[in-house]
């Protein structure tokens, strides 16, 4: 039994995303961390902040280590961040004489938040292909029912006929649009030290800085350790997408509920009624849709992040983004098979 819907045992059959998923597991953050700390020693490097064969040392370790969990979730309990026992055991790794390149000039916040940036980056690729599949499958649906009829609906009541196609548009041009700022979003490296003054490295603090980014494939800005606006960013779009996801489900199930204007495969049937078939899949893409937009509305609490940086601001993001991205995963799922698994739409 887990607390989370999306990976509970037969809770996740409805709401989960394996693909997904594994963005947001112990391992892939880890990872990510630890791609940070290599890119962090091969930019200063280069700069000539430490020796070469130092930043190869790291890197090398940084590959190959498997921390010790355990210790990483005590350390995490007594410290709030995992980072500071990661290091520990990285510096024991590398060796005395290494350690002291290690990490040098950043903070925990760095190695946390680009860790996500990267984890994020990736998947919102694999979101933006996902749209690109469901606009395909609308245009599909606009192919072979767009002439039909139905009937228009204004304030839930009848109002005048319209066609397939009136309503496939009206579906489908969102999603257009979020697919383009998905695969145009920017996903900046944290980088800032401290208090976000990269102190440790004096001049040398944004050219080290840029050249982290280029190393990662994030963007180059400046730190943004309590200017949460990447976040609220990611978060708003998601929730935007589950949002409009949510209005598709939405009218499908009341189209269900008429049910003269459209024909489904693969509804859910009925513990107790064993005629029906229930818009599963439409309803969960409505639940979601709300979730995310409740949910958002935490993230922009996270926004009040007091001076260089806030503990109770940051656990809050980590408590509701992946949630988030889990839901808009879903709901790309599901908006992916119900719109395929339409056989019929409106009357001819």
């Amino acid at each position: 039994m887990t607390t989370s819907p999306f990976d509970h045992p037969f809770l996740s059959g409805l709401l989960g995303d394996d693909e997904i998923a594994r963005y947001f597991s112990a391992e892939a953050d880890i990872r990510a961390m630890l791609s940070f700390e290599a890119a962090l020693a091969r930019a200063e490097a280069i700069h000539g902040l430490i020796p070469a064969e130092a930043a190869r040392r790291i890197a090398e370790i940084c590959a190959g280590l498997s921390p010790d969990l355990h210790h990483l979730r005590a350390a995490t309990a007594r410290d709030g961040v995992v980072v500071p026992e990661l290091i520990k055991q990285l510096r024991t790794e590398v060796g005395e004489e290494v350690a002291k390149s290690l990490h040098l000039g950043a903070t925990s916040q760095d190695v946390i938040d680009t860790s996500l940036m990267i984890r994020l980056k990736a998947v919102v690729f694999l979101f933006a292909g996902r749209l690109s599949a469901i606009v395909a499958e609308l245009g599909a649906l606009d192919r072979r029912f767009g002439r039909n009829r139905l009937m228009g609906h204004t304030r839930m009541q009848a109002a005048i006929p319209i066609s397939v196609s009136d309503r496939l548009t009206a579906w489908r041009a969102p999603l257009g649009i979020y697919r383009d700022r998905l695969t145009e979003h920017s996903f900046p490296v944290q980088f800032g030290g401290a208090s976000g003054t990269l102190d440790k490295l004096g001049p040398h603090g944004p050219a080290i800085r840029a050249s982290l980014a280029q190393e990662l494939g994030l963007t180059d800005t400046r730190q943004w350790q309590s200017a949460r606006l990447p976040i609220a960013d990611i978060a708003g779009l998601f929730a935007s997408i589950s949002g409009s996801l949510g209005k598709i489900g939405q009218d499908i199930a009341l189209l269900a509920q008429a049910g003269q204007e459209i024909e489904i495969a693969g509804g859910g049937s009925s513990s107790a009624m064993a005629h029906k078939q229930n818009p599963v899949a439409a309803e969960t893409l409505v639940s979601l849709a709300r979730f995310n937009a409740t949910a958002l509305s935490g993230i922009h609490q996270s926004l009040v992040h007091e001076q260089e940086r806030s503990g109770a601001a940051w656990t809050l993001e980590w408590l509701l983004l992946p949630q988030m991205t889990m839901a808009t995963a879903g709901s790309l799922r599901l908006a992916r098979e119900l719109t395929g698994n339409i056989k019929r739409l409106g009357t001819a």
